[in-house]
């Protein structure tokens, strides 16, 4: 049996199709957008503090709300942020996730969790960035009669970053918070915790892990 001309190319799209999909797998987000953590330091030394979780060293540095990456330091007023980074020998992996990460400030039993860097940019701000200079249009009406018609008492609007600006902004800290899954060793990056209060008021802070390489407890300076 011959297949028409309109039929072969069919099977051909339908074989395409099939064949991307094998490589690329459906519904897996990460394969597209995966953050890939800071570079590490020299060494865990180079950290305000760290501790041994069973064959792994975890290193960590508090930086209050500011939120920085390699392209320039951001900040967020509702999270504050731990650098953290990961070490051991030649060769080793670990498993990473926010989850096995919590904070406690100032000696309180209740635990801050690790928070995904998803619910921090709604926050995020650049102190560096200013608006776009926009030139004011002149009034066609007189301003002799004093009707003050054309004039208004509203406070001006607030600028805002346009979309590609903010993107950007959003794709610094995706690409700085510290990667998730089976990790080659070292490596680092950023874990967000919900805290809104001034940084000034923080007397103690522990970073505590509780994951697949064991515990440890790194005591902070805030």
């Amino acid at each position: 049996m011959r297949l028409s001309p309109v039929l072969k190319t069919g099977v051909w799209i339908t074989a395409l199709c099939l064949c991307a999909q094998g490589q690329t797998p459906p519904g897996n987000p990460a394969a597209v957008n995966e953050s890939k953590g800071m570079p590490p330091r020299i060494s865990p030394a180079e950290y305000q503090a760290h501790a041994q979780a069973g064959t792994v060293t975890i290193a960590a540095e508090f930086t209050g709300h500011g939120v920085g990456t390699p392209q320039g330091t951001l900040a967020t007023e509702d999270y504050v942020v731990v650098e953290t980074g990961f070490f051991g020998a030649d060769g080793a992996r670990t498993k990473l996730s926010i989850d096995d990460f919590s904070l406690r400030v100032n000696g309180k039993k209740a635990l801050l969790p690790g928070q995904p860097y998803g619910v921090v940019l709604s926050s995020l701000k650049d102190p560096e960035w200013e608006p776009p200079v926009k030139v004011e249009k002149k009034s066609s009406m007189s301003t002799g009669g004093g009707g003050g018609e054309g004039q208004s008492n509203d406070p001006p609007p607030v600028p805002k970053m346009s979309f590609p600006e903010r993107r950007a902004m959003e794709q610094k800290v995706q690409k700085a918070t510290l990667p998730e899954g089976d990790r080659a060793l070292p490596v680092a990056g950023l874990i967000f915790f919900r805290y809104g209060g001034k940084t000034k008021g923080i007397q103690s802070l522990e970073l505590i892990y509780s994951g697949p390489a064991g515990k440890a407890t790194l005591k902070l300076q805030p």
